[in-house]
Protein backbone atom coordinates (compact mmCIF):
# COMPACT_ATOMS: atom_id res chain seq x y z
CA UNK A 1 0.00 0.00 0.00
CA UNK A 2 1.06 3.71 -1.16
CA UNK A 3 2.58 5.73 1.71
CA UNK A 4 0.01 8.49 1.82
CA UNK A 5 2.57 10.79 4.17
CA UNK A 6 3.70 13.57 3.32
CA UNK A 7 7.41 13.35 2.05
CA UNK A 8 10.31 14.67 4.55
CA UNK A 9 13.96 14.11 3.20
CA UNK A 10 16.59 14.02 5.98
CA UNK A 11 20.38 14.53 4.43
CA UNK A 12 23.09 13.58 6.72
CA UNK A 13 26.76 13.60 6.94
CA UNK A 14 29.88 14.14 8.70
CA UNK A 15 30.89 18.07 9.12
CA UNK A 16 32.55 19.47 6.11
CA UNK A 17 30.99 16.25 3.69
CA UNK A 18 29.35 19.25 1.35
CA UNK A 19 25.88 18.99 3.02
CA UNK A 20 25.04 22.83 2.78
CA UNK A 21 25.82 22.81 -1.10
CA UNK A 22 23.72 19.86 -2.08
CA UNK A 23 21.18 20.87 0.13
CA UNK A 24 21.14 24.51 -1.91
CA UNK A 25 21.10 22.98 -4.82
CA UNK A 26 18.06 20.53 -4.20
CA UNK A 27 16.03 23.83 -2.53
CA UNK A 28 16.85 24.89 -6.52
CA UNK A 29 15.78 22.38 -8.43
CA UNK A 30 13.43 20.66 -5.98
CA UNK A 31 11.79 23.27 -3.94
CA UNK A 32 12.58 21.46 -1.38
CA UNK A 33 12.61 24.08 2.31
CA UNK A 34 15.43 23.62 4.62
CA UNK A 35 15.72 22.96 8.17
CA UNK A 36 19.00 23.11 9.46
CA UNK A 37 19.65 20.65 12.36
CA UNK A 38 22.86 21.39 13.83
CA UNK A 39 23.67 21.59 17.24
CA UNK A 40 26.12 24.83 17.24
CA UNK A 41 24.34 26.53 14.11
CA UNK A 42 20.98 27.22 16.55
CA UNK A 43 23.44 30.19 18.65
CA UNK A 44 23.92 33.50 17.45
CA UNK A 45 27.21 34.91 16.94
CA UNK A 46 28.36 31.93 15.76
CA UNK A 47 28.94 32.03 12.53
CA UNK A 48 32.61 31.28 11.01
CA UNK A 49 33.50 27.90 13.69
CA UNK A 50 30.05 26.51 12.78
CA UNK A 51 30.56 27.21 9.10
CA UNK A 52 27.13 28.75 9.34
CA UNK A 53 25.44 29.75 6.01
CA UNK A 54 26.48 33.20 4.80
CA UNK A 55 23.59 35.53 4.38
CA UNK A 56 23.80 35.58 0.69
CA UNK A 57 23.42 31.77 0.94
CA UNK A 58 20.17 32.04 3.02
CA UNK A 59 18.92 34.93 0.90
CA UNK A 60 18.65 32.14 -1.70
CA UNK A 61 17.98 29.30 0.82
CA UNK A 62 16.88 30.40 3.76
CA UNK A 63 17.88 27.80 6.55
CA UNK A 64 15.39 27.58 9.36
CA UNK A 65 16.16 26.74 12.92
CA UNK A 66 19.67 28.63 12.28
CA UNK A 67 20.30 31.81 15.26
CA UNK A 68 17.47 31.22 17.17
CA UNK A 69 19.03 31.22 20.67
CA UNK A 70 21.65 33.14 22.70
CA UNK A 71 24.79 31.21 23.10
CA UNK A 72 24.25 31.53 27.04
CA UNK A 73 20.97 29.75 26.51
CA UNK A 74 21.45 25.94 26.16
CA UNK A 75 19.30 24.11 23.73
CA UNK A 76 18.41 20.89 23.81
CA UNK A 77 16.93 17.89 21.84
CA UNK A 78 13.27 18.00 22.88
CA UNK A 79 13.44 21.79 21.95
CA UNK A 80 14.91 21.16 18.85
CA UNK A 81 11.78 17.86 18.07
CA UNK A 82 9.20 20.53 18.79
CA UNK A 83 10.76 23.25 16.50
CA UNK A 84 11.79 20.97 13.42
CA UNK A 85 7.82 18.93 13.73
CA UNK A 86 6.19 23.11 13.82
CA UNK A 87 8.48 23.86 10.90
CA UNK A 88 7.74 20.71 8.82
CA UNK A 89 4.15 21.13 9.43
CA UNK A 90 4.19 24.63 8.16
CA UNK A 91 6.00 23.45 4.90
CA UNK A 92 3.73 20.28 4.31
CA UNK A 93 0.50 23.05 4.90
CA UNK A 94 2.31 25.01 2.16
CA UNK A 95 2.64 22.14 0.11
CA UNK A 96 6.36 22.01 0.37
CA UNK A 97 8.72 19.38 1.01
CA UNK A 98 11.14 19.76 4.16
CA UNK A 99 14.48 18.84 4.03
CA UNK A 100 16.36 18.19 7.17
CA UNK A 101 20.26 18.90 6.93
CA UNK A 102 22.54 19.49 9.36
CA UNK A 103 25.05 16.54 11.09
CA UNK A 104 23.35 16.64 15.07
CA UNK A 105 22.49 12.69 14.98
CA UNK A 106 20.73 13.13 18.40
CA UNK A 107 18.45 15.62 17.23
CA UNK A 108 17.46 12.74 14.03
CA UNK A 109 16.87 10.30 16.44
CA UNK A 110 14.67 12.78 18.85
CA UNK A 111 12.77 14.33 15.95
CA UNK A 112 11.70 10.51 14.66
CA UNK A 113 11.49 8.92 17.80
CA UNK A 114 11.07 11.44 20.66
CA UNK A 115 13.12 11.97 23.27
CA UNK A 116 11.85 9.37 26.13
CA UNK A 117 11.20 9.74 29.70
CA UNK A 118 14.05 11.36 30.41
CA UNK A 119 14.62 13.79 33.65
CA UNK A 120 15.81 17.24 33.11
CA UNK A 121 19.78 18.37 32.72
CA UNK A 122 21.06 19.07 36.38
CA UNK A 123 24.02 21.15 36.84
CA UNK A 124 25.15 20.21 40.06
CA UNK A 125 25.05 16.82 38.54
CA UNK A 126 27.07 17.50 35.50
CA UNK A 127 29.55 20.07 36.93
CA UNK A 128 30.27 16.72 39.22
CA UNK A 129 30.84 14.84 36.07
CA UNK A 130 32.50 17.52 34.57
CA UNK A 131 35.20 17.46 37.40
CA UNK A 132 35.55 13.40 37.48
CA UNK A 133 36.10 13.37 33.47
CA UNK A 134 38.97 16.31 34.29
CA UNK A 135 40.30 14.41 37.01
CA UNK A 136 40.21 10.93 35.96
CA UNK A 137 39.49 11.34 31.91
CA UNK A 138 36.79 9.80 29.99
CA UNK A 139 37.82 6.56 30.26
CA UNK A 140 36.77 6.47 33.77
CA UNK A 141 33.21 7.23 32.91
CA UNK A 142 32.74 5.14 30.05
CA UNK A 143 33.61 2.35 32.20
CA UNK A 144 31.19 3.64 35.04
CA UNK A 145 28.67 3.86 32.01
CA UNK A 146 29.35 0.09 31.29
CA UNK A 147 28.69 -1.25 34.64
CA UNK A 148 25.95 0.41 35.14
CA UNK A 149 23.71 0.93 31.80
CA UNK A 150 26.08 -1.41 29.33
CA UNK A 151 23.40 -0.89 26.70
CA UNK A 152 23.86 2.44 26.09
CA UNK A 153 28.15 2.30 26.89
CA UNK A 154 27.86 -0.12 23.81
CA UNK A 155 26.38 2.77 21.44
CA UNK A 156 28.77 5.47 23.05
CA UNK A 157 32.00 6.02 22.42
CA UNK A 158 34.99 6.41 24.98
CA UNK A 159 35.57 10.11 23.72
CA UNK A 160 32.22 11.77 23.24
CA UNK A 161 31.98 13.69 26.67
CA UNK A 162 28.30 15.14 25.62
CA UNK A 163 26.59 11.56 25.50
CA UNK A 164 28.99 10.05 27.83
CA UNK A 165 27.73 12.54 30.73
CA UNK A 166 24.44 12.54 29.59
CA UNK A 167 23.59 8.84 29.97
CA UNK A 168 25.50 8.89 33.61
CA UNK A 169 23.36 12.08 34.53
CA UNK A 170 20.33 10.59 33.26
CA UNK A 171 21.55 7.07 35.59
CA UNK A 172 22.13 8.91 38.67
CA UNK A 173 19.17 11.34 38.61
CA UNK A 174 16.63 8.55 37.89
CA UNK A 175 18.35 5.29 39.32
CA UNK A 176 17.70 3.55 36.13
CA UNK A 177 19.75 2.76 33.00
CA UNK A 178 19.19 5.71 29.86
CA UNK A 179 18.60 2.80 27.25
CA UNK A 180 15.53 1.48 29.40
CA UNK A 181 14.46 4.68 29.83
CA UNK A 182 14.39 5.02 25.78
CA UNK A 183 12.59 1.54 25.52
CA UNK A 184 9.69 2.84 27.24
CA UNK A 185 8.73 5.83 25.67
CA UNK A 186 5.36 5.99 23.99
CA UNK A 187 5.52 4.47 20.43
CA UNK A 188 4.01 6.64 17.92
CA UNK A 189 3.61 6.89 13.53
CA UNK A 190 5.58 9.83 12.47
CA UNK A 191 3.79 11.92 11.04
CA UNK A 192 5.73 12.23 7.40
CA UNK A 193 7.27 9.35 4.98
CA UNK A 194 11.11 10.18 5.45
CA UNK A 195 13.79 9.88 2.97
CA UNK A 196 17.51 8.96 4.27
CA UNK A 197 20.73 10.43 2.38
CA UNK A 198 23.41 10.22 3.82
CA UNK A 199 26.64 12.01 2.73
CA UNK A 200 30.02 10.32 2.66
CA UNK A 201 33.23 11.21 0.08
CA UNK A 202 34.28 7.85 -1.72
CA UNK A 203 37.62 8.00 0.54
CA UNK A 204 38.40 8.96 4.46
CA UNK A 205 41.35 10.84 2.89
CA UNK A 206 39.30 13.22 1.30
CA UNK A 207 37.32 13.90 3.94
CA UNK A 208 40.52 14.61 6.41
CA UNK A 209 41.84 16.72 3.56
CA UNK A 210 38.38 19.23 3.45
CA UNK A 211 38.16 19.22 7.32
CA UNK A 212 42.02 20.56 7.90
CA UNK A 213 41.60 22.89 4.82
CA UNK A 214 37.99 24.26 6.20
CA UNK A 215 39.37 24.81 9.87
CA UNK A 216 42.40 26.20 8.57
CA UNK A 217 39.97 28.91 6.07
CA UNK A 218 38.47 29.38 9.77
CA UNK A 219 41.05 30.96 11.03
CA UNK A 220 41.85 33.04 7.85
CA UNK A 221 38.18 34.67 7.99
CA UNK A 222 38.76 35.31 12.09
CA UNK A 223 37.07 32.25 14.11
CA UNK A 224 39.87 33.40 16.92
CA UNK A 225 38.11 36.97 16.59
CA UNK A 226 34.57 35.29 17.15
CA UNK A 227 35.39 33.14 19.97
CA UNK A 228 37.48 35.84 21.59
CA UNK A 229 34.17 38.19 21.02
CA UNK A 230 32.01 35.50 22.60
CA UNK A 231 34.68 35.45 25.78
CA UNK A 232 34.70 38.78 26.23
CA UNK A 233 30.89 38.31 27.33
CA UNK A 234 31.56 37.12 30.71
CA UNK A 235 28.38 34.77 30.45
CA UNK A 236 29.74 32.48 28.61
CA UNK A 237 31.97 29.72 30.03
CA UNK A 238 33.24 26.68 28.46
CA UNK A 239 30.73 24.34 30.84
CA UNK A 240 27.98 25.62 28.56
CA UNK A 241 26.78 23.06 25.40
CA UNK A 242 27.52 26.18 23.32
CA UNK A 243 31.06 26.78 24.22
CA UNK A 244 31.58 23.12 24.12
CA UNK A 245 30.95 22.84 20.73
CA UNK A 246 34.11 21.13 18.19
CA UNK A 247 36.24 23.91 17.48
CA UNK A 248 35.37 26.74 19.57
CA UNK A 249 36.56 24.74 22.40
CA UNK A 250 40.05 24.45 21.05
CA UNK A 251 39.66 28.39 20.40
CA UNK A 252 38.75 29.33 23.50
CA UNK A 253 41.72 27.08 25.24
CA UNK A 254 43.89 29.22 22.98
CA UNK A 255 42.88 32.39 24.17
CA UNK A 256 43.67 31.78 27.92
CA UNK A 257 46.74 30.04 27.31
CA UNK A 258 46.26 26.54 27.29
CA UNK A 259 48.33 25.98 24.11
CA UNK A 260 49.74 28.16 21.08
CA UNK A 261 48.48 29.53 17.99
CA UNK A 262 51.14 26.48 16.47
CA UNK A 263 49.03 23.80 18.31
CA UNK A 264 45.04 25.88 17.58
CA UNK A 265 44.76 24.24 14.43
CA UNK A 266 46.29 21.04 14.80
CA UNK A 267 43.58 20.00 17.83
CA UNK A 268 40.80 21.68 16.04
CA UNK A 269 41.54 19.54 13.03
CA UNK A 270 41.69 16.52 15.28
CA UNK A 271 38.49 17.03 17.21
CA UNK A 272 36.86 17.94 13.95
CA UNK A 273 38.12 13.87 12.72
CA UNK A 274 36.89 12.55 15.66
CA UNK A 275 33.26 14.45 15.69
CA UNK A 276 33.08 13.11 12.09
CA UNK A 277 34.05 9.70 12.89
CA UNK A 278 31.32 10.07 15.58
CA UNK A 279 28.74 10.97 13.31
CA UNK A 280 29.64 8.18 10.48
CA UNK A 281 29.58 5.83 13.42
CA UNK A 282 25.92 7.01 13.31
CA UNK A 283 24.93 7.04 9.90
CA UNK A 284 26.32 3.19 9.66
CA UNK A 285 23.67 2.24 11.96
CA UNK A 286 20.63 4.43 10.43
CA UNK A 287 18.19 2.29 8.58
CA UNK A 288 17.06 2.49 5.13
CA UNK A 289 19.81 4.79 4.33
CA UNK A 290 20.50 5.97 0.85
CA UNK A 291 24.58 6.65 1.00
CA UNK A 292 25.73 9.36 -1.63
CA UNK A 293 29.29 10.49 -2.68
CA UNK A 294 28.97 14.52 -2.71
CA UNK A 295 31.66 15.34 -4.66
CA UNK A 296 30.76 12.76 -7.60
CA UNK A 297 29.63 14.70 -11.05
CA UNK A 298 26.19 13.58 -11.00
CA UNK A 299 25.20 13.96 -6.97
CA UNK A 300 22.44 15.75 -7.13
CA UNK A 301 20.55 13.93 -10.07
CA UNK A 302 21.38 11.02 -7.76
CA UNK A 303 19.19 12.23 -5.00
CA UNK A 304 16.60 12.91 -7.23
CA UNK A 305 16.49 9.91 -8.92
CA UNK A 306 16.16 8.40 -5.41
CA UNK A 307 13.26 11.32 -4.42
CA UNK A 308 11.43 9.96 -7.48
CA UNK A 309 11.44 6.62 -6.93
CA UNK A 310 10.61 7.04 -3.18
CA UNK A 311 7.24 9.32 -4.59
CA UNK A 312 5.93 6.73 -6.92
Amino acid sequence: MKDSRPLAILLMGPTASGKTDLAMALHQRLGAELISVDSAMVYRGMDIGTAKPSPDEQARAPHRLIDIRDPADPYSAAEFRDDARLEMQRISNDGGIPLLVGGTMLYYRSLLGGVGNLPAADAATRAELEAWAAREGLGALHAKLARVDPESASRIHPNDPQRLMRALEVQRLSQRPMSELWREQRKETFAWQTLSIGLAPMHRSILHERIARRFEQMLEQGFVEEVAALKARHDLHLGLPAMKSVGYRQVWQYLEGVHGRDELAYKGIVATRQLAKRQLTWLRRWPALHWIDPHGPDAVENVLKIVRQCST
